[in-house]
């Protein structure tokens, strides 16, 4: 058996000191200490480009930074620039500072689809903003989700679907229906199942698979017929899928759309954004019963505005998105290639838009294993390389991208022992990884 070990003794005191104080030890539940493999959870001291730094000492190739919301690598200098000139001229004001026209113009300039927008701290605010804005527009109650993705909001519509429903009324759930991706006829008998009674159907555009010929436009067709909102949730697509999202790419528009994730580059920043008679619903030039869309004490905040009118800058200037295709497709290539050298081309298996890689690890059945996660993981930390997806960076250089392919490649040769041995538990060295989303701890 390989004996290669990454020991970790200040990121187990610190993550003890984690859970003293936080419930859970992190603030984000996907970056708890149980999504990796037992005492190999690394605290993280600092990060430069696409590279961070354990409490240990130990440096990391990283992928998914900050949950897939740091696409330009960490502390990039036009972002940095950007902010640090607003801090020094105060940072939240009693009125509406310039800098919220500047960065409205610049979010609309760069996303024409949408007429309005509105910003705000994070994505779950403005997707219940977006849901409570259809129901009222609407005068119905469902809200239609897409079933086959993971996340929408912190929020009762949705954390009621889910294993962790915990304190959720069950009437509340009752209003929250699913439908699958990429399905139009399914899609068409739920909202006959609940005629007008549906406010709206919210998706992510595009996920790990492209959406079939036609399907964008089917349901934006489907949403006109039966009078529902069309919701696209573009946290992850907006900026990684183009400029414009994937709105802008696959050319069918929304009538809302919220965005968040690349756009601050790791500063917390969302927005709403959509049709102007649909979003004048929350404001003050709109003669019926008004909608409390967003009201937030921080969403404004002007080093947060700052920090995403730098990211379109850079993304437009630079060309981040086809660099993060181009990075990803150099990392998708290597990672098939070793893994089919390794005789686990079907067992580590990557996919997804070459800018939002993940990777699935089956079993000698090719079936999803938590088991074979949790070794993959421990090779990748033990080789450098920080990974809960293979989510790119536009700061990631060539020899980062092939120094974690040599990783996965060693990786690989101790996934096909333990296939052989049809049980990987020799090499886990603890308790496997857990979902994020279960009933019991």
């Amino acid at each position: 058996m390989d004996t290669q070990v990454l020991d970790l003794p200040l990121s187990r005191t610190a993550n003890e000191r984690l859970h003293a104080m936080i419930p859970g030890g992190a603030h984000t539940y996907a970056k708890g200490d149980d999504q990796y493999p037992e005492n190999l959870a690394p605290v993280i001291s600092h990060g430069s480009g696409a590279h961070v730094w354990d409490v240990d000492g130990n440096r990391y190739i990283e992928y998914g930074s900050g949950l897939r919301s740091v696409s330009l690598g960490h502390a990039h200098p036009r972002v940095l620039e950007a902010v640090r000139r607003q801090l020094d001229r105060g940072s939240n004001f009693v009125r509406p500072s310039i800098v919220e026209v500047e960065a409205a113009e610049r979010f609309l300039a760069t996303v024409p689809t949408a007429e309005m927008v509105k910003f705000a701290k994070n994505g779950s605010d403005a997707t219940t903003a977006a849901v409570r804005l259809a129901r009222a527009a609407t005068g119905r109650s469902r809200v239609a989700l897409c079933s086959d993705h993971p996340f929408f909001s912190v929020d009762d519509w949705f954390i009621g679907t889910t294993p962790m429903s915990a304190g959720i009324p069950a009437a509340t759930n009752e209003l929250t229906v699913a439908f699958p991706y990429g399905d139009l006829a399914a899609t068409e008998q739920l909202l006959n199942r609940y005629p007008d009674d549906v406010a709206c159907l919210i998706l992510e555009p595009a996920t790990h698979t492209e959406p079939p010929p036609g399907y964008l436009a089917g349901l934006r067709d489907l949403a006109d017929r039966y009078g529902c909102v069309l919701i696209f949730d573009e946290m992850i697509t907006g900026f990684r899928w183009s400029e414009a999202g994937a709105q802008g790419l696959y050319g069918v528009v929304p009538d809302l759309s919220t965005f968040g994730k690349a756009l601050g580059n790791g500063f917390a920043v969302s927005a709403l954004a959509g049709r102007r008679d649909l979003m004048e619903r929350g404001g003050l030039r709109h003669p019926g019963e008004r909608v409390f869309l967003l009201s937030t004490t921080h969403g404004a905040e002007t080093h947060s505005l700052a920090a995403a009118m730098a990211v379109q800058t850079t993304y437009v200037e630079e060309g981040i998105t086809a660099r993060l295709h181009a990075l990803g497709e150099r990392l998708a290539a290597g990672v098939r290639e070793v893994a089919a050298g390794m005789g686990v081309g079907d067992h580590v298996v990557v996919h997804g838009r070459a800018s939002n890689l993940v990777f699935a690890t089956l079993d000698e059945n090719r079936r999803p294993s938590q088991q074979y996660r949790t070794l993959f993981l421990r090779r990748l930390l033990a080789g450098g390389v920080l990974a809960p997806s293979f989510v790119v960076s536009s700061a990631l250089e060539d020899a980062d991208i092939d120094r974690t392919v040599d990783v996965v490649a060693e990786a690989c040769g101790v996934y096909r022992k333990a296939l052989d041995a049809a049980d990987p538990t020799p090499w886990l060295a603890g308790r496997p990884v857990k979902p994020v989303f279960r009933r019991s701890a």
